[in-house]
């Protein structure tokens, strides 16, 4: 890595030197300062691969923005599709569940016919019988 800034490690040291350090401890604190310098501080290189990573991220973002409107979309059709068949399916039960209903409006209409017939049938024979019962009674007195 290049250096991130100008650094004069030279008049470093001997400014440090001047003060009391020894010149090992100096050269020692300049080399530091030096790699915390360049570890901590962005190049021109640098920024501009973030602006390229940046750029990247963008792309990769619009793409996906893209692809979830169509899967939006699809689904959409999809569900209109379904609704439409989910109503059709409604439709058909509701003429099958009134056809059930009439047929059955009808078969008790018959019973009820039928049942109706059979006690009048059972009532003039009872009347019938009651009649003639009592004019055999009437008779015999």
């Amino acid at each position: 890595m290049s250096e991130a800034i100008a650094f004069d490690t030279h008049r470093f040291v001997k400014r440090l030197t001047d003060c009391g350090f020894t010149e090992q401890q100096a050269e020692t604190l300049a080399d530091e300062h030096v790699s915390l310098l360049n570890s901590n501080l962005a190049t021109k290189v640098d920024i501009a691969a973030v602006k390229a990573n940046v750029e990247a991220v963008k792309a990769d973002i619009e793409g996906l923005r893209l692809a979830t409107k169509a899967d939006i979309e699809a689904l959409r059709q999809e569900t209109k599709t379904s609704i439409a068949a989910v109503k059709a399916d409604i439709e058909a039960l509701r003429l099958a569940t009134r056809a059930d209903i009439e047929a059955l409006r009808q078969e008790t209409g018959a019973a009820i016919e039928t049942a109706k017939s059979d006690l009048m049938k059972w009532m003039f024979g009872g009347l019938i019988a009651q009649g003639g019962l009592i004019v055999a009674l009437i008779k015999l007195l």
